[in-house]
């Protein structure tokens, strides 16, 4: 008997080994199909990603070509009522290509697009800060007072005016140290703000950057725009920006009388800048424009058109969506420059 029990229990020891080792085998098995299911997942996904981004391109074409059409059309102002001021709504992108009756609108992509401009010198541009004193018809100083009478319209205090104007101030100067060899540099500078949200750096509480986000912004002056003319300033446009903000453009005026100029932009919008000025005068309490550049006052920098414009838009495609935003400075009919694109979260504003 003792035999037959041993080829037993060699045969029962086979038979652990063998499930054993089908065991190991169907778990290698299936981590390899595991590991191939996830790269192919991972290598469709990025692939989505790079499409999506890639079709996300033709928001920046849409903006630009809405913007070069206005002055093609002989528009001399820009104005709320104008096509650019419509948003997109969410279209299906083979919409766009069937335009040209080559393509079906049923084919193509599940890509969705939609999109927004916005007039970028509807507000205040805090770059304004960094003009040089000298050679300016309007100093640095009445620059900071423009920021003063915006935050005390807002009910901001002005000792943030001063603080982020000195800030601003003391990062240009540290730019310009670090571009020319052999300067030293203060090591404490702090970076020039690229968003109106980084002005945390100069110890600017986060409620106030949120209170004061609709009305200011940052946007460096375009090569083009300063070649041969120092640091000029970027206007505030008349027919786009809130009563706040004209207040700030022209500081002898009244909100109620920056109400009444809204009032007037909506009935026509102002096509000429001796509209403008005639509105200025009426407004006025006395015959003297408010805002004129006289006796050190802070001068006129209300205009009836812009140059800087922010495109926003969005992509939805597949399982993502994917938003961006663009300040574009639109020279001429032919030629809109791309300054800065950023990539913004899904449930940004």
């Amino acid at each position: 008997m003792t035999p037959r029990t041993n080829v037993r229990r060699q045969r029962g020891a086979a038979l652990l080994l063998a499930l054993l080792i089908m065991t190991l085998v169907a778990t290698l098995a299936a981590g390899m199909v595991w590991l191939q299911w996830r790269g192919i997942q991972v290598e469709t996904a990025e692939r989505a990603r790079g499409q999506a981004q890639w079709l996300l391109n033709s928001s920046l074409d849409w903006g630009n070509l809405i913007l070069r059409s206005s002055i093609r059309n002989g528009h001399t102002e820009d104005d709320l009522g104008q096509p650019w001021a419509t948003p997109l709504a969410e279209t299906k992108l083979s919409s766009f290509l069937s335009a040209d009756g080559s393509h079906s609108e049923d084919g193509g992509p599940e890509a969705y697009l939609s999109g927004q401009i916005t007039d970028a010198q509807s507000k205040y541009n805090l770059f304004n800060l960094t003009l040089p004193p000298d050679g300016q018809q309007v100093g640095k100083k009445t620059e900071i007072e423009r920021l003063q009478v915006l935050f005390q319209a807002i009910g901001v205090s002005q000792d943030v005016a001063n603080t982020i104007a000195l800030g601003m101030r003391a990062s240009q100067d540290a730019q310009q140290a670090a571009a020319n060899p052999g300067t030293q540099v203060d090591p404490n500078g702090v970076l020039m703000p690229m968003e109106v949200r980084d002005l945390a750096w100069y110890g600017v509480d986060p409620k106030v950057i949120k209170q004061i986000e609709p009305f200011v912004q940052i946007i460096p002056f375009s090569p083009q725009q300063t070649a041969g003319q120092g640091y000029p300033q970027m206007q505030i446009n008349a027919n786009t920006a809130p009563a706040e903000v004209l207040m700030t453009g022209c500081p002898g005026l009244s909100r109620a009388q920056a109400e009444q100029l809204i009032l007037q932009r909506r009935q026509q919008p102002f096509n000429d800048p001796g509209r403008l000025l005639s509105a200025l005068k009426g407004n006025a309490a006395v015959g003297a424009v408010p805002c004129e550049a006289q006796n050190g006052h802070p001068g006129n920098i209300l205009t009836i058109k812009a140059d800087y414009f922010e495109i926003y838009g969005q992509l939805r495609y597949e399982q993502h969506v994917i938003r961006e935003r663009s300040v574009v400075y639109r020279r001429d009919a032919s030629s809109v420059q791309v300054l800065r694109r950023e990539r913004l979260p899904p449930d940004a504003s």
